[in-house]
């Protein structure tokens, strides 16, 4: 009996600790999708400039963003995750090369004496079997419901991937908030070709984690002014085909 009573409370506490996470989970994006009441600041433009540059491989054109958004308060946190996420979207070697840039960058601004704010790393990550739970309740607050189809159908492996590591273990890096990383990858998708359908979707996130079409159109004078005007025009091309639900 006394066995009995002792394994009834463990599995209590295991199911208040597990209502307790899924409780703070919920509390944390309800934040994170609070509406964005200003227009973007510099910070969060160099952040969709890093992503695009770092995306297309344009080294020169990355140093320079770099070098931007550290002066306008990005931390090496920040760019370090912004670099880190781009894989999902552009692959290892786009990444790793981009990493490898922001190394150089930190040195050299070393060198000349400035001193890059660190930033924070990642709080607490959910375990490694609360990720599939936690990736999914990411993945439907950020799409704004549930995300199926006849593709994750067809292969369910990258439908697990979406939700374990992506939606689970990335977007769960509290040292980035979610409209960065959106701004991250509406930058970075704008940047390539092919990929209209997914820059229409993450346009869709970003209005869902509180941007507005408005504030999203302010990137687009930016590549402009950076000499990017095909990255531009499928940005304003995207902004102005409207929702793609």
């Amino acid at each position: 009996m006394t066995s009995l009573l002792a394994l009834c409370a463990a599995l209590a506490c295991f199911s208040s600790a597990a209502e307790d996470a899924s409780t703070f989970t919920s509390i944390r994006n309800r934040t994170m999708l609070t509406q964005q009441q200003h227009p973007l600041t510099a910070s969060q433009k160099q952040t969709a400039a890093i992503a695009a540059s770092a995306a297309t491989g344009d080294i020169p054109a990355l140093n320079a963003a770099l070098q931007q958004g550290l002066d306008a308060g990005l931390t090496l946190s920040d760019c370090r995750e912004i670099l880190v996420q781009l894989y999902a979207y552009a692959g290892f070697p786009r990444s790793l090369n981009a990493l490898t840039e922001l190394m150089k960058v930190v040195e050299a601004r070393r060198e000349q004496g400035i001193k890059d704010a660190e930033g924070h790393p990642p709080g607490p990550l959910p375990k490694p079997e609360e990720m599939m739970r936690v990736g999914t309740q990411n993945q439907t607050t950020l799409a704004g419901g549930p995300v199926k189809g006849a593709l994750f159908d067809f292969a369910p492996a990258i439908d697990r991937y979406l939700k374990v590591h992506l939606f689970g273990d990335v977007f769960s890096r509290d040292n980035l908030d979610w409209k960065s990383r959106e701004l991250a990858t509406v930058g970075a998708l704008a940047a390539m070709t092919g990929v209209e359908s997914q820059l229409k979707a993450h346009l869709n996130i970003s209005r869902n984690v509180g941007l507005t079409d408005a504030q999203l159109a302010e990137l687009v004078p930016l590549f402009e002014s950076r000499g990017e005007p095909d990255t531009a025009q499928r940005l304003q091309r995207a902004l102005a085909s409207g929702s793609a639900r």
